[in-house]
């Protein structure tokens, strides 16, 4: 006589099963476009239910809006991190633009190409990319002041150096869907010469042999957006939780509108 056993069913926490949500998107974005993360191909992609997805994302927008700023963060956090315990300001710089190239940082590139299209017909994108544009900017000053701090940069206005760089590697990355073999080089040299020449580094200092010091040169875009999902869950509810109403009857009001979206 034979017998199947019934395999149970792991019931994922809602956070894990948003998480899981939102680093598939990612993935999908930088395989395949912003256009291909539906909530149909999300669930397609787990083999579960679109009306799973469309319980944490009730709008497509919302989660196309997710999936960008993950997979963004993960780049900043990745190629400019905020802690730099292991290494100089320069050789995080160096670093920078070492990874800023290949490519692992054409498919990102290509993302910030499609957001950018797109986010002039969608609002919730728009906002997430500017944000994302002032979180580059500010992550970079903060590198430039520190290695003005440090000795190792030269410059009166960090944030100008900061924004002269990253227009520079945004023109560049525009290419990213382009035949490049013919650069010549000093093109495609043109953000480091920029950068040496905004914070008064000799020239060839950030990619002279041993640039980068022992920094890991490792990027993977979707590995990094994976690793986001916390971060940025964490901070979406720290602001939620900030911008909570302080008088009681408005806070249940507030409690209960949340609860009927959901």
């Amino acid at each position: 006589m034979s017998s199947s056993v019934q395999r149970k069913r792991i019931r994922k926490s809602p956070e894990a099963r948003r998480a899981e949500i939102v680093a598939t998107a990612a993935r999908i974005a930088l395989a395949e476009g912003l256009e291909c993360v539906t909530l149909r191909r999300v669930a397609e992609e787990l083999a579960v239910r679109p009306g799973l997805i469309s319980h944490y994302f009730p709008s497509a927008e919302d989660l196309v809006a997710e999936a960008f700023s993950v997979a963004a963060l993960g780049e900043l956090d990745t190629l400019l991190p905020a802690e730099r315990p292991d290494g100089t300001p320069a050789q995080y710089l160096a670093r920078y633009f070492a990874l800023s190239s290949g490519g692992a940082y054409d498919d990102i590139s290509r993302l910030w190409i499609n957001a950018r299209h797109l986010s002039r017909y969608r609002p919730v994108l728009r906002d997430v990319v500017t944000r994302m544009e002032l979180a580059s900017d500010d992550r970079l000053e903060e590198l430039v002041h520190d290695g003005v701090a440090r000795g190792e940069f030269r410059t009166d206005d960090a944030r100008s150096a900061a924004i002269q760089i990253l227009v520079v590697l945004d023109g560049l990355g525009a290419h990213a869907n382009s035949d490049r073999t013919d650069r010549p080089p000093a093109v495609t040299r043109l953000a480091l010469s920029t950068a040496e020449r905004a914070l008064s580094l000799p020239d060839g200092t950030l990619d002279a042999p041993g640039a980068t010091g022992s920094l890991p040169l490792a990027y993977s875009p979707a590995e990094a957006a994976e690793a986001a999902v916390p971060r940025l869950a964490a901070t979406t509810a720290a602001s939620a939780s900030a911008a909570e109403p302080t008088e009681p009857v408005a806070a249940t009001e507030s409690t209960a509108a949340r609860t009927t979206e959901a």
